[in-house]
Order: structure tokens, then C-alpha cells, then sequence
């Protein structure tokens, strides 16, 4: 075989066990780095693909196509100016010579080198062909990218076997592969050298695996070490065999998001997987089920099973072992054994939290700090019976239920469950509401008000909950907002960003329950709402400018959310750029679209910019409309126009018929061209430039009722 043939190339890097919730994508972020820095280095074919391969143990990648030396590739090199590299002879400077040597281009003399212009100066260049890097060359490089670039959670420091050098990776690494072809290529990293044999399975496998090529790495991984090396693979057996034990035992595993996530981490903890089905006493099934989905899901990483029926939690449960045994007894058994003390803690925190009705334990909230500036959990507490007794009175909700929900929201925070399972509060706290009889408005109050988002309509029988979870996010937004815990990049430890949107789909379900009014008698809107919240707090304890912060926050994520969703950015632009209630937004978008679409907007869109440039520059106060002014005919024309249009599309604005209103505006495309025209605004008399803005201040309000339609201007 020769340097410059292309030939399969394969990298392990083999190490103690990774962290599971990150394997999928170090494995593929491994992969793509060693690619992409080859193919940098032209070390690669055009069609070369990489395939990943990452288990608990191990990152790997095969790489096709791989050359064992590169093509020589055409250089330019700028070196520097001609008046500093040449002498008054024309011979090199000694500036020049010694950034020849720093380049590895001593041996060029000045009739090698040439002058070219970059636009400000002649320059010296160096041009040539240089020799293509090696593969052991340039794979060293992509190997020292790929292990700097990982997306690592948090990095390790250790030490090397030398006992003196240390190095710094995710886990402590073993062995390193490097194979092109049959042949191993000399590289090394974190302290390995490159060789062909790895490690299979920690139980399974008790020698070394001597892997022959790229080829037959999978198959020897599996044959040999009993090791599936693809992730993919791995999930899709898992998945293969969690549904044929569903089948065998007419189980679900129900429809949760979590499903999807545990069998994601199941999959980077095993290297071999086999399913197995365990059980536990149906005395536990007392308890609620959340607990018991949580215990054995988070702490265990078992796939509890489902009446596929009924959708109720049965005493059966799947586990995913990393090990295959024609006898799996000894493997269910220590499993059921282990869960067996988890699921009794859960009974006997349940049994001891009834004992005490939640009334009760509102009083011991004063000893749980919520925040250092905004007190307990108590002074919370009541900050949200402010906010939602105001809400009620509104929105025409009972006020002293939704009083209640407020009063009891936190009180589970000090249960013994809810200490031990912090994901339960709100729905330990139903359970321990409707156990001391409370009403089923509050029961469902308290289980949803820590829900991302509302998404039904609200009705008589919701209305409660949706004002708590209103409320709740409204507290939120401005007690911390207030004391300077604003999101800053990546850090929102608050979720203040999810409050924000989980408050606008408030709005929205609140909107399509009927719930809000008109928009000439809207009952509330953000506006209210936050200065609402901002009244419960004691003075002097939020920042002045709070409200206004918040507000312009809430709208900037709802534009995000929008566009992210895939409405048009100027179109989401226009709309939000009015700051409309929340409970309009959608539509509006909607009828700003279509209004887009018409073959008028553009020209009314620039018109409606450039009014509102004109506007920037006129007086504070302007006079109103006097016709006696009027000395072109297209200014009667368009005051004229007005008149007869306007109050048709402010009445379909009122009845909340957006594209009508806008449609109707598209009529004036024609007396705003000839306006536009025919007249100069910024008449030399003062009174006749005055009542021509004022025409046009009159204008550009009719037109941005709906949205600020100059922003669809191309």
C-alpha cells in the first residue's frame, strides 16, 4: 500500500466510565473533531464520512477515505512590507531573513519572493507548494482538538502512572487505538501511545481485545468483548426489549417525556444490555404514584409499568442490566432488594405527612428562607394572597378560594416527601389537601402551579388554578427581578425565563376562556399585573425600574418563543414592538401576516417609516387638523380619506378583527402615494409644515393600532 491511498481509520480512546447524560454527544463531538481537523489538513477524501461509536467506556470514531499523506498544497504567505524586507540593493533585510527562518523558508532568496499589492501597500509574498502533512502528523493534531473540545461537564485532573506528570480529561483514560487500515499510526494522548488492543466488558470480557482494522472493530467489540459500540444500537435494543417485555406482561411504560430521557441515560450505562422485569409488594401501590415513579426512576433507573388500560401504576418494573445471564434470578433479586427500603421510606413519609393538615404547617414556612432580601416562605406566602385576591376580584373568580390556594401553595415544602423528593412539591401538597378535605379548586390549584405552561383554555372549574400559577409567576418575576437577579447569559438559576413564558401562556388560556374581555374593557393586562405584584412587596425593597425590566423582558422572550416557532421575525417585530396585551399577540401575528402578504403593505410599510421619521423631528405639541391650511389637494384628499375610513377600522380594531382593520388601512396606499407625491411636509411656513405633521401624526396612529407596520418595510 502506498502513503497517498485512502484507507479506513479508526480512534479509541478507551477510559474509565464516562458520565452518562453527556456520552451521546462527547461521542459525537469526538467524532466530528477528528474529521474536521483532518479534512483541514486535506487528510481526508471529499465523500469521507465519520460514524461515532461511545459506550460508559469508551469514545471512538470511524473515519473513511483517510489518505496516509496529503497532497502538496499551493501556499501564500504575506511576509511584510517591501520597504522593511528589502534593502536599497534590492537583497534581504535582516527583519525578512529571520522571519523566513521563523517560517521554515530560510532557503528562499528575494528572486523567490513576490510583490503584490493588499490594497494599502507593496508587499513581499512567499509562494510555493508546500509538501502535505503526514498522517501521523496530522492525526496527532485532531486527536489534540478533539480531546480540548469535548464538551466536557467537568473536567478531572490525575495522575500518570509515572507518579509525577498529571493530565486533565473528563475520566482517567487506559488505552488509546489508532488504526489506518491494518496499520497502527504512532500518535499519543493523555499520557497513552497508540496501539491496536482495548478492553471489553468490565464482567464479561477478562482479556484484551487485539483489534485487526476499522472494519471489523464492531464486530469484534461485540463478538470478543461483548461490547455494542454504536449508542444508537444500543438504545434501539433497549427500546426492542422494554416493548417486548411490555407485550409479554401487557404493560405499558407509560406516555411520560422521562420515559424518552431514561432510556437516553440507561443507554450510556450499559455496554451490553439486558432487560429484565422485577416487582415489588402492591401494598406500596397506597402510596401516591409519583413517589414511587420518582424512586424508582431517578434513583434506580427502572422503567416502572403501566395498566395500558386504566394508565395506573402496577407493582411491576423493568431494569436494564449491563450484564446477559441465562440465570438473571441473583440480578432481579438484589434489584428488588434494593428498591424494597426506598419504597418504605416513601410509605412512611406519606403515612407521617397526613398526620399533620397542611394548615398547619403554613406557620413553620417563617423558618424557610426564600431569599435573604425577600424573606421566609411565609412573607412569600402572603405576597401571593395579595396578588390573587386582587386577580379573583377581576376576573370574577371565588376570592376566597383562590385565597386558600395561595395560603396553603407552599406548605408541603416542609414534608417529609417533599424534603426528600424536592420534584413532588405541589403535588405532594394536593394529595395532603385533598386528604384534609379541601376543595377540589385548590386541590387542583396546588398540583399545578409549578406546570411550565398552561395549555387549555381556562374554565370556571380551572379558573383558581390558572390565577395561582399566574400569580405564582408574577411573584417570581418581580422578587427576584427586583433585587438584582436579573438572567445573565446561560445563568438563570430562578428559571426566570421559564416564568416569563409560562405567564404568557396564562394570558393565552386565560384569553381563550373568555376571561379577559375586550379590548375597549380588558379586564387586565401585563401591565396591571406586574404593578399588581410589584404592591405586595414592601416599599423600597424592588428597584424603581423593575416593572418596567420585567415587562420588556416578558415581551423580548415571547418574540424568541415566537420566532423560534417559526413566524416571521419582521412580522413578530411589529406586532411586539407595541408592547399589546399578551392575550392578543398571536392574533395579531396573525392578521399582520396576512397583511404582509398584500400587494399594498410595502408601499404603506416605507410610507409609515418614513412618517414616523418626519414625526422624530417635529415639535412636542402639534396644533390639530386646520383644512383651511390645506393648499395641495392631496392633503384634503388623505384628511378626507381619513375621515371616511378611520372609523371603520378602529371599530373592527375594538372588536378585536385584526386583518379586517388592516385590510380596511390597506386602502390608503393610494392618497398616501399621491400625499407622498404631491406635498412637501417641511413647508418654510411653520403653521402649514405643523398641520401637515399633524395629518400625518393622525395617520400614523390609525395605521400602528394593530402593529408598527413600518418594521415589514424591506
Amino acid at each position: 500500500m502506498t502513503p497517498n491511498e485512502s484507507r479506513s481509520l479508526l480512534v479509541e480512546l478507551q477510559t474509565e466510565e464516562l458520565p452518562p447524560k453527556a456520552l451521546n454527544n462527547m461521542g459525537q463531538a469526538f467524532a466530528d473533531g477528528l474529521l474536521k481537523t483532518l479534512r483541514e489538513q486535506h487528510l481526508v477524501d471529499a465523500d469521507a464520512t465519520v460514524t461515532a461509536y461511545a459506550t460508559p467506556r469508551r469514545l471512538a470514531a470511524v473515519i473513511s477515505s483517510v489518505k496516509g499523506q496529503a497532497d502538496d498544497q499551493p501556499f501564500s504567505e504575506k511576509l511584510m512590507p517591501v520597504k522593511i524586507g528589502l534593502d536599497a540593493d534590492g537583497n534581504l533585510t535582516p527583519a525578512l531573513s529571520k522571519r523566513l527562518e521563523s517560517k521554515g523558508l530560510g532557503h528562499l532568496t528575494a528572486q523567490d519572493l513576490h510583490v503584490e499589492s493588499d490594497g494599502k501597500q507593496d508587499c513581499l509574498f512567499a509562494k510555493g507548494m508546500a509538501k502535505g502533512a503526514a498522517l501521523a502528523e496530522g492525526l496527532q493534531a485532531a486527536l489534540d482538538y478533539s480531546i480540548t473540545h469535548l464538551p466536557i461537564p467537568k473536567v478531572m485532573r490525575y495522575q500518570l502512572s509515572d507518579g509525577q506528570t498529571s493530565v486533565r480529561f473528563v475520566r482517567p483514560a487506559h488505552s488509546l487505538i489508532a488504526l489506518w487500515g491494518d496499520d497502527v499510526v504512532a500518535v499519543n494522548t493523555l499520557g497513552l501511545q497508540a496501539g491496536r488492543s482495548t478492553k471489553g466488558h468490565r464482567f464479561m470480557c477478562e482479556s484484551l481485545i487485539t483489534i485487526q482494522s476499522p472494519e471489523s472493530y464492531v464486530g469484534q467489540l461485540e463478538t470478543e468483548g461483548k461490547v455494542i459500540a454504536s449508542y444508537a444500537d444500543r438504545r434501539a435494543r433497549i427500546e426492542a426489549q422494554l416493548q417486548d417485555a411490555c407485550t409479554r406482561l401487557d404493560a405499558s411504560l407509560g406516555t411520560d417525556p422521562e420515559v424518552v430521557e431514561l432510556l437516553d441515560e440507561v443507554t450510556a450505562l450499559v455496554e451490553h444490555p439486558s432487560v429484565y422485569v422485577g416487582q415489588f409488594d402492591p401494598i406500596f401501590l397506597e402510596v401516591p404514584p409519583e413517589c414511587l415513579i420518582l424512586t424508582m426512576r431517578l434513583n434506580q433507573r427502572y422503567f416502572p409499568l403501566f395498566d395500558p388500560k386504566q394508565g395506573t401504576l402496577t407493582n411491576q418494573f423493568l431494569i436494564v442490566s449491563n450484564m446477559q445471564l441465562d440465570d438473571p434470578s441473583n440480578i432481579i433479586q438484589g434489584n428488588e432488594k434494593v428498591i424494597l427500603p426506598r419504597l418504605a421510606d416513601a410509605r412512611f413519609f406519606f403515612e407521617t405527612d397526613r398526620k399533620q393538615p397542611l394548615e398547619e404547617r403554613v406557620s413553620s414556612l417563617e423558618n424557610s428562607v426564600y431569599h435573604n432580601k425577600l424573606g421566609s416562605q411565609r412573607k412569600r406566602v402572603e405576597r401571593m394572597r395579595t396578588i390573587i385576591r386582587a386577580l379573583a376580584e377581576r376576573l370574577g373568580a371565588d376570592v376566597t378560594l383562590a385565597d386558600r390556594a395561595a395560603l396553603l401553595a407552599k406548605a408541603d415544602l416542609n414534608t417529609n416527601m417533599v424534603g426528600e423528593f424536592p420534584e413532588l412539591q405541589g403535588v405532594m401538597g394536593a394529595y395532603y389537601a385533598a386528604a384534609d378535605g379541601e376543595d377540589a379548586s385548590v386541590i387542583d390549584a396546588l398540583r399545578n402551579q409549578y406546570q411550565h405552561r398552561l395549555n387549555n383554555a381556562v374554565t370556571d372549574a380551572s379558573l383558581v388554578s390558572a390565577l395561582l400559577f399566574l400569580t405564582e409567576r408574577a411573584e417570581t418575576l418581580m422578587g427576584i427581578w427586583g433585587i438584582g437577579l436579573a438572567p445573565t447569559g446561560e445563568r438563570d438559576p430562578y428559571a426566570l425565563r421559564r416564568a416569563a413564558l409560562g405567564l404568557i401562556s396564562a394570558f393565552e388560556q386565560l384569553e381563550a376562556g373568555g376571561y379577559l374581555g375586550d379590548i375597549a374593557q380588558s379586564r387586565l393586562d401585563l401591565n396591571e399585573l406586574l404593578q399588581i405584584a410589584a404592591q405586595s412587596f414592601e416599599e423600597g425593597e424592588l428597584a424603581a425600574s423593575t416593572l418596567a425590566e420585567v415587562q420588556d423582558f416578558i415581551y423580548e422572550r415571547y418574540k424568541n418563543q415566537l420566532v423560534a416557532n417559526g413566524h416571521d421575525r419582521n412580522v413578530v417585530e411589529a406586532v411586539l414592538a407595541q408592547q399589546p396585551p399578551l392575550q392578543q399577540v398571536q392574533a395579531r401575528i396573525q392578521a399582520c401576516s396576512e397583511f404582509a402578504a398584500l400587494p399594498e403593505s410595502q408601499s404603506l410599510a416605507s410610507a409609515n417609516k418614513r412618517i414616523g421619521n418626519l414625526l422624530r423631528k417635529a415639535e412636542t405639541e402639534l396644533p390639530q387638523i386646520n383644512k383651511d391650511l390645506f393648499s395641495e389637494p392631496a392633503e384634503g384628499d388623505l384628511h378626507l380619506f381619513m375621515q371616511l375610513v378611520a372609523p371603520s377600522a378602529e371599530q373592527e380594531f375594538l372588536a378585536g378583527k385584526f386583518s379586517a382593520s388592516l385590510k380596511t388601512l390597506a386602502r390608503f396606499k393610494e392618497p398616501v402615494d399621491n400625499f407622498f407625491a404631491d406635498v412637501m411636509v417641511m413647508a418654510e411656513d411653520p403653521a402649514v409644515r405643523n398641520n401637515r405633521l399633524a395629518l400625518l401624526q393622525k395617520l400614523h396612529q390609525l395605521m400602528n393600532q394593530v402593529a408598527d407596520i413600518s418594521r415589514l418595510a424591506a
